[in-house]
């Protein structure tokens, strides 16, 4: 019986030493991975971000919404992008955003980037519609092998998900 217990803690014990190693792996790139996000995006983003840029160096760019949202931010490279190929009702959305957070750096294993809106009501609110439209615009504007976009309210509340 003690011979089955000791076992017993031993592979539990093992399975935590695994469980270790696989997280320190998992986030310990460094500069690395971080550098290797620009050459993952799609030329879309690409094109919309340095419009982007080149709008902020000359003053032209768009300042709409508050907070992170001022020319050269995620913010306003998503929404440039969504400006220059998006439908109507996306370029109406993506105006109520307000910041957009880890669309610059991805990895292709688990990108999660969060963008922030100043809609109300989570997800069964009245504007889950609205929601669902910027995390469906997200995904035409960047490209991961494994994204998934969270969409938030001003409260923090989700709105939408959705993958990219």
């Amino acid at each position: 019986m003690g011979r089955v217990v000791g076992l017993g803690l031993l592979g539990v014990l093992g399975l935590l030493v695994v469980i270790g190693i696989a997280g320190a792996a998992g986030s310990g790139g460094g500069g690395t991975d971080e550098d290797s996000g620009a050459s993952n995006s799609s030329s879309v983003h690409n094109e919309a971000t340095s419009e982007a840029r080149s709008d902020s160096r000359d003053g032209s760019g768009d300042d709409a919404g508050a907070g992170d949202a001022g020319a050269g931010s995620q913010a306003a490279d998503f929404r440039s992008c969504v400006d220059k190929n998006g439908t109507a009702t996306e370029k109406a959305a993506v105006r109520h955003i307000t910041k957009v957070t880890g669309a610059d750096k991805r990895n292709n294993i688990l990108d999660a980037p969060e963008v922030f809106t100043d809609f109300s009501g989570g997800l069964t609110g009245p504007h889950q519609g609205e929601g669902k439209l910027i995390a469906s615009a997200f995904s035409s504007c960047y490209e991961s092998d494994n994204g998934l976009v969270t969409v938030y309210d001003r409260a923090g509340q989700i709105l939408a998900n959705g993958t990219f």
